[in-house]
């Protein structure tokens, strides 16, 4: 993580100055001195920053410049499910303060407490661990996500977090607008996959508290290999859980370090730790293609207009392809 203290070059996207004028007035004795910050690389979403006053260490998680989608990136529903969640099993860091103001940075934001840990970016970052630790984290894992799904949404406060009802359906119009809003080039295949997740939407048979995002690069893991905190709950809601495990299992099948346990084995011990069934996988695991193909599309388009901040982004666009081909052969070419 980058060490903010020394960092005194403006930052894209966060004014110190105006940051440590508001909490001043908002948020009295939070601060004790003048603020430093840094990028935190590898978001390619929200922007993330590591904010100190030389005391106290903080994350401010806001949204990215320039080309915002509607309905996504809210700062406020990030800021509430992490809140909400902070009793349960669930580990999230601590909230500090939400501003749903944009006069301050130009865009709503929220800060939070640090947590320890590391964040592996990249899959190949584990290729110093020993095949049985690589299959103790994925399962690690996969049960952090059954725990999340077995919340009550009711007693944490969330049960208007979302509209289970017609879940899917919504989401599959919801990703195509969000495609059709962020077309800058010819996606071949991606139209077929719409029309032939449309024509098979499965009903919503249980409502669970969703991650909308859970992979290995949006939780901190400490030495251990203990998970310290998941983060990057933007696309949080209330909805079938299905799709989120299937989210999960399209990320994991992208990580090959040896050891991992296969998307079939991973689903069978999600089943047996909620009680749920899976028979309907393949639909949610192509949807799951389809969504994250419009994500990193969506990503492709800030980069192309000159609207991201950081490195990496001329690798996302290549990422697409494949995922539309992996959503068609999981449903079963006609």
């Amino acid at each position: 993580m980058p060490d903010p203290a020394g960092d005194t070059a403006p930052l894209p996207g966060l004014d110190l100055d105006r940051l440590a004028t508001y909490l001043h007035h908002q948020v009295p004795g939070l601060i004790t001195g003048p603020l430093h910050g840094a990028l935190l690389t590898g978001g390619r979403s929200n922007l993330t920053y590591a904010v100190t006053d030389g005391q106290s260490r903080w994350v401010l998680r806001r949204p990215p410049l320039g080309h915002v989608l509607a309905t996504a990136h809210d700062m406020g529903r990030e800021y509430r499910v992490m809140d909400a969640l902070a009793p349960t099993a669930v580990p999230v860091p601590p909230m500090v303060h939400h501003c749903a103001d944009p006069a301050v940075l130009g865009v709503p934001f929220y800060l939070m407490g640090q947590v320890p840990g590391r964040v592996h970016r990249e899959p190949e970052e584990l290729v110093g661990w020993s095949p049985s630790q690589v299959r103790d984290l994925a399962f690690r894992l996969i049960d952090l996500l059954a725990v999340l799904h077995t919340v009550e949404p009711a007693e944490v406060g969330l049960a208007d977090f979302g509209r289970p009802d017609g879940f899917n359906a919504r989401q599959v119009r919801r990703w195509k607008r969000q495609l059709d809003a962020s077309r800058s080039r010819e996606l071949p295949g991606i139209g077929e996959l719409h029309d032939r997740l449309a024509a098979a939407v499965p009903e919503t048979r249980a409502a669970a508290v969703l991650h909308g995002d859970f992979r290995l690069d949006n939780v901190l893991l400490g030495d251990d290999g203990t998970v310290r905190a998941v983060l990057d709950w933007e696309m949080s809601t209330l909805g079938d859980p299905l799709a989120d495990l299937a989210l999960s299992l399209v990320y994991a099948r992208r990580v090959t370090a040896p050891g991992q346990p296969g998307t079939d084995e991973l689903a069978a011990r999600y089943a047996r730790r909620t009680g749920r069934s899976v028979d309907a996988l393949p639909w949610y695991l192509a949807f799951a293609a389809f969504k994250l193909a419009v994500i990193l599309e969506g990503v492709h388009y800030r980069y192309v207009q000159g609207q991201t901040v950081g490195d990496g982004f001329d690798q996302i666009g290549p990422r697409v392809p494949p995922l539309i081909a992996e959503g068609l052969s999981t449903l079963g070419r006609r």
